[in-house]
């Protein structure tokens, strides 16, 4: 199988290496750096090309790196159903840069940047309708950023008397939030049955 993915990652480079900037092949796996101006075009040659023949995209992710100038790396898998292979694109893009959309050569692409822009904030640029997809109207954040806090910052209930869902800011009561983490047996004392027998015999 390493074999097969090196000579395809050797046919890929050769026939566009305006897009691909690296490759590597880990645990069986190929994955390829690639611009990201070039990536509509790439990933249409990937689909239309008789060595490659991706035709199916499997899904579209990104990881967050706060401390990267390239904050994010939007991720793309891709399967040939044809060749019998799969094959990951990685896109690193800063803050305030946007990413072409799919749509255009990947109809399937819709809700997975609508899931990649709902949970990092990610823009894809031509994309028909970018709106949240997996959060509820007027969520602040991205759920799927690393600074963004584990408690979130709104509280959704339903109110028995004003009959409907209202939303609070999250409050926390913090007493019950101190952890000492000790083991609940250190340092406390239990008398189990049968050890008064045992004190007995001792003095006896």
């Amino acid at each position: 199988m390493s074999e097969a993915l090196k000579e395809l990652a050797a046919h890929i480079e050769a026939k566009r290496p305006d897009c691909v900037l690296s490759s590597e092949i880990a645990h069986g796996e190929l994955t390829l750096n690639v611009s990201l101006a070039s990536i509509a075009s790439f990933v249409d040659f990937l689909r239309t090309d008789n060595s490659c023949q991706f035709s199916t995209l499997v899904d579209i992710t990104a990881v967050d790196h706060p401390s990267r100038d390239t904050r994010f790396d939007v991720v793309y898998h891709f399967l040939s159903m044809y060749q019998n292979q799969r094959i990951r694109l990685k896109v690193a893009v800063r803050e305030d840069e946007t990413v072409p959309s799919l749509i255009g050569v990947h109809p399937s692409a819709n809700w997975f940047e609508r899931e990649v822009f709902d949970m990092f904030g990610i823009i894809f640029s031509g994309h028909p309708d970018l709106r949240r997809i997996l959060t509820d109207y007027g969520f602040r954040g991205y759920p799927l950023r690393k600074d963004f806090p584990t408690t979130g910052y709104t509280e959704v209930r339903y109110d028995d008397e004003q009959k409907r869902v209202v939303y609070e800011p999250v409050s926390l009561v913090q007493e019950y939030r101190q952890f000492d983490f000790m083991s609940p047996w250190e340092g406390a004392e239990y008398i189990l049955p049968g050890d008064d027998k045992a004190d007995a015999e001792a003095k006896g």
